[in-house]
């Protein structure tokens, strides 16, 4: 057997066993710790969103991300982006947050319009 092809072969297993996360103790203990990461990443960002909405648009959001969980997540960065710039000074009421949708809905409606 040429030992060129041999390496090769070796490689492509140990990549094989990486992306399926067998044989390397590391990948699972990074694996554990970004999902960890991830995790108190998104709860900073949901202890974030209530300080910036009130209830009734919490649940409101809440729900939209039930249909179009992407489209609620642009909604949430949006409305962090202008918390963390200061363009948020008081909670977002429901009626507050309905007007961003619609502003929202008439923008992509613009952008998809085929000529």
């Amino acid at each position: 057997a040429d030992p060129e092809l041999e390496a090769i072969r070796q490689r492509r297993i140990q990549e094989m066993m990486a992306q399926r996360g067998i044989g390397n103790p590391q990948s699972a203990e990074q694996q554990q710790a970004q999902e960890e990461q991830k995790r108190e990443a998104e709860e900073k960002r949901q202890l974030l969103m209530s300080q910036i909405l009130s209830s009734q648009a919490r649940e409101r959001l809440a729900r939209i991300a039930l249909v179009k969980p992407e489209k609620a997540r642009g909604v949430e960065d949006f409305l962090l982006s202008r918390f963390r710039t200061g363009h948020i000074s008081e909670k977002v009421s429901e009626e507050r947050l309905i007007a961003l949708l619609e502003q929202i809905n008439e923008q992509t409606k613009k952008q998809t319009k085929v000529t």
